[in-house]
């Protein structure tokens, strides 16, 4: 007790600006089973209560997803596993899923999408099959997020336009008012916020009012971001990446998300109705150097569990 009241007295001043900081709380951040398995305690990098995202990659045992999820609930932490559709079989194995997850780990929130899987290993090939099962409401889940793509998604929209991927939100949107679930868009990482302001306010415009998670990418290295970048299909904001990789005094030092989060935060706060709610992390570089990364800037007070009380 007396480490961690020293440590709470000499923490660092954080680099954050009162805007960034405004914008960072109540942030979300993704894991998966494996890299769960080298963090030793999750209480030591998260503030408390935590939204933690659990992504579930084809070929991962849902045992593993399960005994992930039951772990961070036990730590205090917001549980929302991944629901891909393309790999769950049928309506019956969708069933067990939830039942499992509530019976082991007291889950009430999922994020529902497609998958990464080009052929489905089942009858379902999208997220909004598996919220037609009714399955999700009847189970009395408090949250359900879906996918959102500021910059299109060629999975999708093959000929690049955005035609599918409007018709999806259009439905989620209409379906968002028929579920006693809080809705929102958690969407895939961008690198440029002009594109995904001009997104979310082309949302607003179009009828969507689901509030929006955006996902940003965590401190990395660059040619990992690249790679990552490449191989999700991310769009315009890419050329972020391409320009710092051009510029030989940046290239080998790593990324952070501070000047789009700036940038964003600022929209937000010069625009307090910006549909943008939260800020949802992929730890592409670690989940430890994200977690540091937003402590440092402040995000939800910058003070991780273990040090909360």
């Amino acid at each position: 007790m007396g480490l961690l009241n020293f440590k709470k007295k000499t923490e660092a001043p954080r680099a954050g600006t009162p805007q960034l900081e405004a914008f960072l709380q109540d942030y979300s951040i993704e894991v998966m089973p494996r890299t769960a398995e080298k963090v030793e305690d999750f209480r030591a990098l998260l503030p408390e209560g935590t939204r933690v995202y659990i992504a579930h990659i084809e070929g991962t045992p849902i045992d593993d997803m399960v005994a992930t999820a039951a772990r961070l609930a036990r730590d205090g932490f917001r549980v929302m596993p991944h629901f891909p559709a393309r790999i769950i079989k049928d309506a019956a194995t969708l069933g067990d899923w939830i039942a499992r997850y509530q019976g082991e780990a007291d889950v009430n929130q999922a994020l529902l999408l497609a998958g990464g899987v080009e052929k489905p290993l089942g009858d379902f090939h999208c997220s909004m099959q598996l919220l037609e099962t009714g399955l999700f409401d009847k189970a009395g889940f408090k949250r359900l997020h879906v996918a959102g793509h500021p910059e299109g998604n060629r999975d999708i929209d093959p000929d690049g336009s955005t035609k599918n991927v409007d018709d999806a939100l259009r439905w989620k949107q209409k379906f968002s008012e028929t579920t006693d679930a809080q809705m929102a868009l958690a969407t895939q990482f961008a690198f440029d916020a002009d594109p995904i302001i001009k997104w979310a306010d082309d949302l607003r415009a179009a009828g969507i009012t689901l509030p929006v998670h955006i996902g940003i990418a965590g401190p990395a290295k660059l040619q990992t971001l690249i790679k990552f970048a490449i191989a999700c299909g991310v769009g315009p904001s890419l050329k972020v990446l391409q320009k710092r990789a051009m510029d030989v005094s940046k290239l080998l030092l790593p990324y952070e998300p501070t000047d789009v989060l700036a940038k964003l935060a600022a929209h937000k706060a010069a625009h307090p109705d910006f549909n943008i709610e939260q800020v949802h992390f992929f730890p592409l570089g670690g989940i430890k150097t994200n977690a540091q990364w937003a402590i440092d800037n402040g995000g939800s007070a910058g003070v991780p569990a273990a040090q909360a009380n």
